[in-house]
């Protein structure tokens, strides 16, 4: 029989009898609940499902019940990233239903995107086919696997939210602005050609003049889709070459709202200035995200605004708020906003998730793909970086990872052919930093 290694915590006189296999997991546990290390290198391992499960003191030996739920849930709330909540669920089945139960891919999903808190179901409309639900014999069962589908849609959506990021423009039409000077010709429309100037004139949007510089305007755009990834809004002021001077009709600040519309837009044919201005009021729409005030300078370049992290618009409806004038015009000596360009960058979550406008933007559909099903969307990611992260924890070695957790204590390690002593360093900070592969916005 082969002998295993016996962990001896000196200062508290406690033995633990570990397999190598499992203290590897358990420090790397530890390991993470340090918050400058990573635990996916551990799950990944603890996957390894090629090796049989070990055993202690005759009885199957499980790291949650060891360290308890209280324990588990707070190490497992320090992963900031959903392929780690993935992997922590492929372990085994106890750790699964502890994952799943827990939301955790909820909670990592909610704390990458807040917004994702405006729905309050999940739909999987083609799961009949590709993730049928079994027969269950109580309503336990039926919550169970209604929960392991919101695991499985939560942790993709999360997915994508971290590798979301696109330069591609995603306005699809104008839906009206708050006033307009000359109607249609500085229209709105205007603001989706890049170009300076179409058909031999200058191409913008210009407001109507005010004498209060205070008084502010809006552009309101719809997406091309009503799940989009925003990561930022660029404007070009307008710059009017055909005035004395050349003057740059700019906004002091800009706002960003996002949202849907309460209004049937594919519906609505518009005719005049103010009808368009009515549909830019609040009472219109339902605003999910509000973003701080950006300064706008008085330039006629491409100015970008980069949200604070990526927004998830809700109902494709973009709403930008220009507050403040700078500029008069010298024929009139009143007060102006001029826009040339419009760019909103982003990328969208379909086809896979859809959000149903007949529940008012509350609920989520998520349509698996076709070649994959509830296992394969669990596990797939997993099993294709298995081999390597196996291979980074062997080359880091059971010392090095012990030695940064126990930093207080001095252990023993009894082997079969030799024992080493291990005095560790107390100071938490020796820890070092650790960067993961993706990071979560902040």
């Amino acid at each position: 029989m082969r002998k295993r290694r016996q962990l001896i915590f000196k200062k508290q006189s406690l033995s633990l009898t570990l397999p190598r296999r499992q203290r590897l997991l358990f420090s790397s546990l530890f390991y993470t609940y340090r918050p400058t290390l990573s635990l996916s290198l551990s799950l990944s391992l603890s996957h390894d499902r090629s090796s049989k499960s070990q055993e202690m003191e005759g009885e199957k030996w499980d790291m949650l019940e060891w360290l308890g739920p209280d324990a588990s849930i707070c190490v497992i709330n320090y992963l900031d990233n959903p392929a780690d909540v993935v992997r922590a669920a492929a372990v085994s089945k106890s750790w699964r239903k502890f994952v799943i139960s827990n939301e955790f891919s909820k909670m990592m999903c909610m704390k990458l995107c807040p917004e994702i808190s405006n729905f309050t179901h999940i739909e999987l409309p083609n799961r009949d086919i590709l993730c049928p639900l079994q027969e269950a014999s109580s309503s336990t069962s039926m919550e169970w696997q209604i929960q392991e589908r919101a695991h499985i849609v939560y942790a993709y959506c999360a997915r994508r939210i971290l590798i979301g990021h696109s330069d591609k423009d995603c306005v699809m039409s104008c839906i009206g602005a708050s006033s307009t000077d000359n109607f249609p010709e500085e229209g709105i429309e205007n603001t989706l050609e890049p170009s300076y100037s179409v058909d031999s004139g200058p191409s913008y949007w210009s407001s109507a003049g005010q004498s209060d510089p205070n008084v502010q305007e809006s552009l309101v755009y719809r997406l091309e889709s009503d799940l989009y990834l925003v990561n930022e809004i660029r404007i070009r002021p307008f710059k009017a070459l055909f005035q004395d001077g050349h003057p740059i009709y700019s906004a002091k600040h800009v706002r960003f709202q996002m949202g849907h519309s309460k209004l049937n837009l594919s519906e609505l044919s518009l005719v005049t200035a103010e009808e368009e201005s009515q549909l830019t009021k609040d009472d219109n729409y339902v605003w999910t995200y509000i973003s701080p005030e950006y300064s706008m300078a008085q330039e006629s370049n491409l100015q970008a605004f980069k949200l604070p992290r990526p927004i998830l618009c809700i109902g494709g409806v973009l709403k930008i708020e220009l507050l403040g004038r700078v500029q008069k015009q010298e024929a009139d000596d009143l007060y102006y906003i001029c826009v040339g360009y419009v760019q909103v960058i982003g990328c969208p979550l379909s086809p896979h998730l859809i959000v149903d406008r007949s529940t008012n933007y509350r609920v989520l559909e998520y349509y698996l793909q076709t070649n994959m099903t509830c296992e394969t969307a669990a596990s797939s990611e997993v099993q294709s970086r298995q081999q390597t992260l196996f291979d980074r924890i062997q080359q880091m070695g059971p010392d090095i990872i012990l030695r940064t957790i126990f930093g207080g204590a001095h252990l023993q390690f009894d082997d079969e052919d030799n024992t080493d002593d291990i005095d560790g360093d107390s100071d938490d900070g020796d820890a070092g930093d650790h960067d993961d592969d993706v990071h979560a916005p902040r």
